[in-house]
């Protein structure tokens, strides 16, 4: 007989983790997972008679769920919110589980789909139903949404109005290094533009922050008002 909730939870997974890698050069990181065929074997060895889970067909016989909806990136590359769902079964116990198709923490893109992708999703999907249902591997799964949390939190910074100035004035000054001192006026040579209008550019990162700055401080007062 299967161990209960508490029991199972109280089991340190990370000596049986692997890792994958996320990321690159300095933003690289090393991911604790546990694998599907340990998931079973642990299972097993804490009472489980009959551990297995199975793709879910949908129409058209393939396991892959797609949405009609298509979006597209800034460099054109489209994505749908595409998941996947599978049927698990411990001894008498059955249950289905549904989650998105994802490389890590990102959706995969429609250039990028493949069966082993939908495959990695399904066995991902099994390890996180069996620490939602039964305890095991819990408290890794608490780890990785936090991180992930926390990732998302970094992406969204990204689009701070002062980080995309910053960014911009990062690849000024790149372009000034490999050019030996290129000028602004040549560097507004280049884009076609007058120097003028390249400073006007650059200044308008400034108004626009305080033009961000300005609605948030009315949203405020009206959050305040209520």
């Amino acid at each position: 007989m299967l161990k209960t909730y508490d029991e199972l939870r109280k089991i340190d997974v990370s000596q049986y983790c692997e890792y994958r890698k996320e990321g690159e050069g300095k933003n690289e990181k090393k991911i604790p997972y546990l694998n599907w065929a340990k998931c079973i074997e642990l299972l097993h060895e804490n009472g489980a008679e009959e551990v297995f889970f199975e793709p879910i067909p949908q129409e058209g016989g393939t396991s892959l769920i797609k949405s009609d909806c298509v979006f597209a990136d800034t460099s054109g590359k489209t994505n749908r919110v595409y998941e996947t769902r599978i049927k698990i079964t411990i001894d008498n116990w059955k249950f289905e589980f549904q989650g998105p198709v994802m490389n890590g923490a990102n959706p995969v893109k429609d250039n990028s789909m493949s069966q082993q992708r939908l495959w990695n999703c399904q066995c991902r999907l099994f390890v996180k139903a069996v620490a939602i249902y039964t305890g095991l591997g819990f408290d890794l799964w608490l780890k990785a949404e936090e991180q992930e949390r926390s990732q998302q939190k970094e992406s969204d910074f990204e689009h701070d109005i002062r980080k995309v100035k910053d960014r911009v004035y990062e690849t000024i000054t790149a372009i000034q290094k490999k050019s030996n001192d290129m000028t602004m006026d040549q560097i507004a040579e280049k884009l076609n533009r007058s120097k003028e209008e390249l400073q006007s550019y650059l200044a308008m990162y400034n108004t626009l922050y305080a033009f961000e700055h300005n609605l948030i401080c009315i949203l405020k007062k009206l959050d305040d008002n209520k």
